[in-house]
C-alpha cells in the first residue's frame, strides 16, 4: 500500500488525482485551503473505497509555518509518505508594465516560493526516509517564455520544474525519484474561462489518467496527455519566434 500526499487537492487535477490514486488501492494524505472541499472529497472516496486511508489537512502554499507542519503531521501519522506530488498552483496574471503586479507577484508568489516551500518540507521527509518519489507539476507554458498575461505564470512553471530537476540530479542513482510533469491543456477549474476555445482541451479524467500513468511509472519527465504535447514540446523550444507567435 503506497501512502500519497497531494497538495491543491481540493478540486480540479488534484482531486481527479486522488481519485484515480484511490482506485489503484493507495492511502492518500490530502491537503489544500478548502477543507470542506476536502471533507467532500473524502466522504466520495471512502464511500466508493472503504480500505482506503483518506486524511486531510488545511494548508495554505503561502503559509510556509503551515506548510510544514502539514507535512510532518501526515509522516507522522502514516509513519511514511511515498510520494509527493506539488500540484498547488494559481494561474492569475497580466502582461508585465500594465498595472497588473499585484496579480504577478500573487502568482510567483504561490507557484514558485509556495511550490519550493512544498519541495523542502517533502525532501525533509524524504531525507529522513531514505526513500521517496517527489512529482513536480509543471506546464507545458514552460517549455518557453510566453506572451501577455501567461508570462509570469510561464516563468514560475519553468521555475519549479528547474528546482526539480536540481533534486533529480542531487539524487541520481538513491532511493529518492523526482519526476516533472508537463500537462497541456487539461480541463479544471483554473482554466475554465478558456475550455470553450481550446480545441486541444481534454477532459479532467482523460488527462489526469494520462498523469498518474507517467507518475506510477516514475519517469525523469513527461508531457502529458503525450498526444499530441510530447512532440508539440519540441515545437515550442525549438520553433523560430515568428513560427512560435502563430502557433501561440
Amino acid at each position: 500500500m503506497t501512502t500519497i500526499l497531494i497538495t491543491g487537492a481540493s478540486s480540479g487535477l488534484g482531486a481527479e488525482m486522488a481519485r484515480q490514486f484511490a482506485a489503484k488501492g493507495n492511502d492518500l494524505a490530502l491537503c489544500a485551503r478548502r477543507v470542506d472541499r476536502l471533507e467532500e472529497l473524502r466522504t466520495e472516496i471512502t464511500a466508493t473505497h472503504p480500505a482506503c486511508r483518506v486524511e486531510i489537512c488545511a494548508m495554505d502554499v503561502n503559509d510556509d509555518d503551515q506548510v510544514f507542519a502539514a507535512f510532518r503531521g501526515f509522516a507522522e501519522a502514516f509513519g511514511t509518505i511515498d510520494r509527493v506530488v506539488i500540484n498547488a498552483g494559481l494561474g492569475k496574471g497580466a502582461p508585465l508594465g500594465t498595472g497588473g503586479f499585484a496579480a504577478n507577484k500573487e502568482t510567483a508568489m504561490t507557484n514558485f516560493v509556495g511550490a519550493l516551500a512544498q519541495a523542502e518540507a517533502a525532501m525533509e521527509v524524504f531525507r529522513a526516509q531514505n526513500s521517496g518519489h517527489l512529482v513536480m507539476v509543471s506546464s507545458m507554458s514552460a517549455m518557453r517564455g510566453m506572451p501577455k498575461t501567461m508570462t509570469t505564470y510561464a516563468a514560475t512553471k519553468a521555475g519549479v520544474a528547474h528546482l526539480a530537476e536540481g533534486l533529480r540530479n542531487e539524487f541520481h542513482g538513491k532511493p529518492i525519484k523526482v519526476t516533472v510533469l508537463y500537462p497541456g491543456y487539461i480541463a479544471s477549474e483554473m482554466n475554465e474561462h478558456v475550455a470553450s476555445e481550446q480545441r486541444l482541451m481534454v477532459s479532467t479524467e482523460k488527462g489526469v489518467r494520462s498523469m498518474v500513468a507517467a507518475i506510477e511509472k516514475e519517469v525523469d519527465s513527461a508531457c502529458v496527455p503525450p498526444l499530441p504535447w510530447a512532440p508539440l514540446s519540441v515545437v515550442m523550444k525549438h520553433a523560430p519566434l515568428g513560427v512560435f507567435k502563430r502557433l501561440m
